[in-house]
């Protein structure tokens, strides 16, 4: 039975790993890559793909899924501690950019003034997927400019929400203002509040025991289950799938099951989310672009250096040197994945027209594409206008205000599993003054250790978002103690592929795992069998009435011959003639 979906599904796919191989050699964006896939395998490219609405249904859940893990990695902590750069810095841009977007658009183009503002609202916005991936790859997301750019970019996504929201509104804000949107509006909001209220009150308590039974699909399920019933009823009363499916990843943030929550959903959310974006390739004219094509460089030349005029000024405001500035002026100098959204949203409310849809398209797929280029230019720029005969307030920056709140973890030891080893390693790091942090799934375990005052979080160490809660790019070590070994060996290789000089140190429970945890790369294995060994060796001597002495010794060179055979570390002993002669047959023997 021929299905064209899925023939469809694998025409997007195989083609996206070309692209994205060759975009990979380019250091573009995995986001461009699917963005240019769907122009070429669209309706307007070479047409592999003709029914673009199911490739929209499809992208319609990534949609949801990328409100959704935006709703979850929100924090109210997060806004309080950096609440000057979230309130001052992102309001500011999105007024900045807004404000000069509105005034060209009624002066210049003669645009009315509700579309004006409708298009000062897709220009405000930046791409989160793509800055945020650059940040990372930098190491800058710790930087005053980085946490400046993480801030603004998060005041972007929740003010994208009301964005959406208002759009209607704009569309009827003309000689025909319809009033039954503002009541809408309003009935909306106030039954998305009850909504939110239920939910904070009976979804943490769902989730506890759900956790409770230890199984991941149930957990899975009922992640999905939250995040689709929320957006489904915040849509059932009027408003939109974005926003119910953010309300219900901000009121997964608030509960401890965040981190494990976004390390479960992020996978899915990355599959369709390439839908999204392949799906925004299609809608692209190829036609338009090429009969007004210096209309399309026009506008994203003129988009980036606007955006970066504005963001740069906002960073100075803030007290940033010029050179964290301009960085932070390139970084958000693009067009944003929920620009694309709400343009789409604004040509179906007839806000705005096909033409202008598709310039927006085109500029966004452009202004993407150079961001990469755009920001590698930022340490020349900065070389450049550090020359320039500046005020010293420019070149040093002035940070105003406060700084916010409790410094982040830096050079200290994730526990990962809080069993006996992880306890007396928890106990030993804070008699040592040690900075530690604890991850476990157990969730009674974790309630109650959080209650005695444990630095502790649930989560699952093998997932990358987990350990990047726990601050896994500035820790000195890892200590894998979780009793799964398939778990261990998936968090070794986790933690080594997201901090490659962290030093890591994990159990295993037989003798023969060693190598495989080396070669995933652990710094050092360490299996239980071993140290078993060496308890019944001490404790049958003791019956043999051996000194405690001489067993002391036998200890000492069963060990360092294990430890030099599992190639960890030597010891510089020479034991005893008697004690060599006692334990000359022993020797450590992998069990089959």
């Amino acid at each position: 039975m021929d299905v064209p979906i899925f023939r469809e599904i694998i025409c997007i796919f195989a083609l996206s790993i070309a692209v994205l191989l060759v975009c990979h050699r380019l250091k573009l964006p995995s986001v461009v890559g699917f963005l240019i896939t769907g122009v070429i395998c669209g309706p307007h490219g070479l047409q592999f793909v003709t029914d673009v609405e199911d490739v929209e249904n499809l992208s319609t859940v990534g949609v949801v899924l990328l409100l959704f893990t935006v709703g979850m990695e929100f924090s109210f902590k997060n806004i309080v501690r950096y609440k000057y750069d979230f309130v001052f810095g992102g309001a500011l841009q999105i007024l900045f950019t807004i404000a000069p977007a509105v005034l060209f658009g009624v002066v210049a183009l003669g645009k009315s003034v509700s579309e004006a503002i409708f298009l000062g609202f897709v220009l405000s916005l930046s791409s989160t997927a793509i800055v945020i991936a650059a940040l990372e790859d930098k190491r800058q997301s710790d930087t005053r400019q980085g946490r400046l750019i993480l801030s603004i970019l998060i005041f972007q996504d929740i003010i994208a929400i009301p964005m959406m929201l208002l759009t209607p509104l704009l569309a009827g804000s003309g000689d025909a203002f319809d009033m039954s949107h503002v009541y809408t509006f309003i009935k909306g909001m106030f039954l998305l509040g009850l909504v939110a209220f239920i939910a904070f009150r009976g979804i943490p308590k769902l989730l506890y025991y759900v956790t409770r039974t230890r199984q991941r699909e149930l957990f899975l399920v009922s992640i999905f289950t939250i995040c689709f019933t929320v957006a489904w009823v915040t849509s059932s009363l009027g408003l939109s799938l974005s926003l119910g499916a953010f309300f219900a990843g901000l009121v997964i943030s608030e509960s401890e099951y965040s981190e494990e929550a976004v390390g479960n959903v992020l996978p899915f959310q990355e599959i369709f989310t390439s839908f999204f974006f392949v799906s925004m390739g299609m809608l692209l004219d190829l036609s338009f672009v090429a009969s007004h094509l210096f209309t399309v460089v026009l506008v994203t030349i003129c988009c980036i250096a606007i955006k970066a005029v504005m963001a740069g000024s906002v960073a100075l405001l803030r007290g940033l040197n010029m050179s964290a500035a301009i960085m932070t002026a390139l970084s958000l100098a693009q067009i944003g994945e929920f620009s694309l959204i709400l343009a789409h949203v604004g040509m179906d409310e007839q806000l705005i027209s096909e033409y202008n849809y598709q310039l927006i398209l085109a500029a966004a797929l452009l202004s993407m594409t150079a961001m990469p280029f755009v920001m590698s230019l930022s340490e020349k720029i900065s070389m450049y206008v550090g020359k320039l005969p500046l005020p010293d307030r420019f070149k040093m920056g002035a940070i105003k205000g406060e700084e916010s709140g409790k410094e982040q973890l830096s050079d200290h030891i994730i526990i990962c599993g809080f069993g006996l080893r992880g306890k007396h390693l928890a106990r030993a790091a804070k008699e040592t003054g040690i900075a530690y942090h604890v991850l476990d799934t157990d969730p009674d375990l974790v309630k109650a250790e959080k209650l005695l005052g444990e630095s502790i979080s649930f989560g699952d160490p093998s997932h990358a978002s987990v350990l990047l809660k726990a601050g896994i790019r500035s820790a000195r070590t890892v200590a894998v103690l979780v009793h799964d070994s398939a778990a261990a060996k998936r968090i070794v290789k986790t933690a080594r592929d997201l901090n490659p000089n962290v030093y890591i140190i994990t159990r295993t429970i037989r003798f023969v795992q060693v190598a495989k945890m080396l070669q995933l790369g652990a710094n050092d294995a360490i299996p239980d069998e071993f140290g078993a060994s060496l308890e019944v060796l001490t404790r049958a001597l003791l019956k043999s009435d051996v000194s405690q002495d001489l067993i002391r010794q036998c200890a000492h060179t069963i060990r360092a011959e294990g430890y030099e055979e599992l190639h960890l570390q030597s010891f510089d002993m020479h034991p005893l003639p008697q004690v060599q002669a006692i334990f000359k047959p022993v020797a450590i023997k992998a069990e089959a």
